[in-house]
């Protein structure tokens, strides 16, 4: 009887410790100061590191933010990608643009980003840098003319419970024909067979393709409307393959422009999990009078009891648990 009296006790006395041990904090919308949009995010250390395009319409770099608590940022510069480092005989005019960030299975980074409307690939060994091309050849991963019809853009890349990677990237011309493609990487995170890519293209996709595992269930996410005005929304569609076939249900899309015009065309988002929680990290229209100025903006991303993904209400800002 003593024993066990002695075992509750601990139990209750581990619990009382971790629950002082956790810490709390509270993030407003917008998270950061500035103009940021399409948003990509890693840990790393203790650390969180946000990768983002600069408003209007990219910049010559990224935006690069540093924080400990999600709360607090620092803004950081990395000397790749910029404009003129990655420049090819196929680039056209397009600036930097919606980077995805990964750590490796190396333990190595890598992204994928868009420069003169291409997917460029780089690799550092810290999240800061110094980054370069992760090809020797210093050329594009999947060059503007790969399939003329369609925008070759916004990279993101997905790491499978098997240790898969997959790459997704693929949007429209002119606001229409969307179209989402994706191709299995080899382990040095760049190669693959030309022949192996397919179009996946799920029901009202047109850009920004985000890959989330659940339950043994494949989550693409994405966005469909234009990223100029409020019709941006962010949508899904499920799979039980990397590859589709795609089911996109009837609460799609889960985040629009709310009804208070407080959240404007949000999209092109992340997804991440801290604590067991997931959040959706993405932007919202600011101002496109004359230029488009986004901000960078965090919710809870729940799921339901079927599975499906619970629509987003957009709120002031969150509560996130760190232990």
């Amino acid at each position: 009887m003593k024993t066990w009296n002695f075992l509750i006790a601990f139990l209750i006395m581990f619990s009382v410790l971790s629950c002082n041990n956790a810490r709390h904090v509270n993030i407003e919308n917008p998270i950061v100061d500035g103009h940021f949009a399409d948003p990509s995010i890693v840990k790393y250390e203790g650390k969180f590191y946000i990768y983002a395009t600069k408003d209007p319409w990219g910049g010559e770099d990224l935006a690069v933010l540093e924080s400990s608590d999600l709360k607090h940022w620092k803004q950081k510069q990395i000397k790749w990608p910029t404009k003129s480092l990655c420049t090819s005989p196929t680039s056209n005019t397009s600036r930097v643009w919606a980077p995805s960030v990964i750590q490796g299975k190396d333990g190595k980074f890598y992204m994928y980003v868009s420069v003169g409307s291409e997917v460029w690939a780089g690799v550092s060994n810290n999240p800061l840098g110094p980054w370069k091309n992760a090809k020797k050849d210093n050329t594009p991963l999947i060059k503007g003319n790969m399939f003329p019809e369609y925008h070759m853009i916004d990279a993101d890349v997905f790491i499978d419970d098997n240790g898969e990677v997959y790459l997704y990237w693929g949007s429209g011309l002119n606001w229409v024909n969307g179209h989402c493609f994706v191709v299995q990487l080899q382990d040095d995170m760049i190669s693959f067979n030309q022949h192996e890519i397919k179009d996946v293209t799920p029901p009202n996709y047109f850009e920004a393709p985000l890959m989330v595992k659940r339950n043994g269930k494949y989550y693409l996410m994405y966005s469909n409307g234009k990223c100029t005005n409020e019709t941006y929304n962010v949508r899904y569609a499920i799979s039980e393959s990397p590859y589709g076939p795609w089911v996109e249900p009837n609460n799609s899309p889960i985040l629009t422009t709310s009804n208070d015009k407080t959240t404007k065309g949000p999209g092109h988002h992340t997804v991440f999990n801290e604590n067991g929680q997931f959040y959706i990290l993405y932007h919202r229209i600011t101002d496109n009078t004359d230029e488009l100025y986004r901000e960078l903006a965090i919710d809870s991303l729940n799921f339901d009891v079927n599975g499906l993904i619970e629509t987003v209400k957009p709120n002031r800002g969150v509560r996130i648990t760190f232990r």
